[in-house]
């Protein structure tokens, strides 16, 4: 009898020693989640991505830590690494809002349209997500990509009457609008995707690409002078990239053929 009591003293020391070892772990790792959040901060994404590398080590359970291990992946270009981490934060916690967001982007970059789709879908239909711009604008995109574009022309709407109900104008709000111009381009309708894209060029004027897409709306509409004025506003924001010189080739190939500078 003695003997059995010593074995179960001695078990419920061991499960405490291991419990406190796993306690003093989990913080360990939130430490380095910590410090890692500050590089990433700093835009030092191998920096970051080694602390929460040694993190999970220490402790894997952790859905903040596997959710930023997701985003230092997208970051360093590796959507498929993204994935896994993602999934398993919402393994995790399957509520976990800003990770279904995360894996959905991932699923975007990874060109996985259907995927990326699903994740979209099922915020959007979430009552109490807090942005849901962003999975409609998301779903534009995604349907873009697939050639259907009666639905994305749908989600991008959907997205635009939330900024209509009153919602404040933001990223996504741009997004929307430049999404659907070149939904609009690409399905002929070449008049309205001028429309969408002077509204988006007007509300962020300092996006290079909005005002390349705009300058090929232009020439479709064959508003030459307009579009030059576009494509010579992209090389004045961003002059050093391709975007600029592809903007200059267009403007010159323009001036070129209807004698305008």
């Amino acid at each position: 009898m003695k003997k059995g009591c010593s074995c179960i003293i001695l078990l419920v020391f061991i499960l405490v020693a291991c419990a406190a070892d796993r306690e003093m772990n989990k913080r360990k790792a939130e430490d380095k989640r910590n410090i890692a959040g500050a590089y990433i901060g700093q835009k030092k994404y191998t920096e970051a991505l080694r602390e929460l590398l040694e993190a999970e080590k220490l402790f894997s359970d952790d859905p903040l830590l596997q959710n930023d291990l997701g985003l230092v992946y997208l970051e360093k270009e590796r959507p498929d690494l993204a994935v896994q981490h993602f999934k398993k934060a919402l393994d995790l916690k399957p509520d976990y809002s800003a990770a279904k967001n995360n894996l959905g982007v991932a699923y975007l970059k990874n060109e996985q349209w259907d995927e990326a789709i699903t994740c979209f879908k099922e915020l959007s239909e979430n009552l109490l997500y807090t942005t849901p711009q962003n999975p409609l604008v998301n779903m534009g995109l995604s349907y873009y990509h697939k050639k259907e574009f009666d639905q994305s022309e749908k989600y991008y709407k959907k997205a635009l009457g939330l900024y209509d109900d009153g919602l404040k104008k933001d990223v996504a709000y741009i997004k929307a609008l430049h999404g659907l111009g070149l939904n609009y381009m690409v399905t002929g309708r070449t008049r309205e995707a001028v429309v969408m894209l002077e509204k988006a060029v007007q509300f962020e004027p300092r996006i290079a690409e909005l005002h390349f897409d705009l300058g090929r709306a232009y020439t479709l509409v064959q508003d030459y002078p307009k579009a030059v004025r576009a494509y010579n506003k992209v090389i004045e924001l961003v002059p050093e990239r391709l975007i600029a010189r592809e903007a200059a080739v267009a403007a010159g190939e323009i001036g070129r053929l209807h004698n305008l500078k």
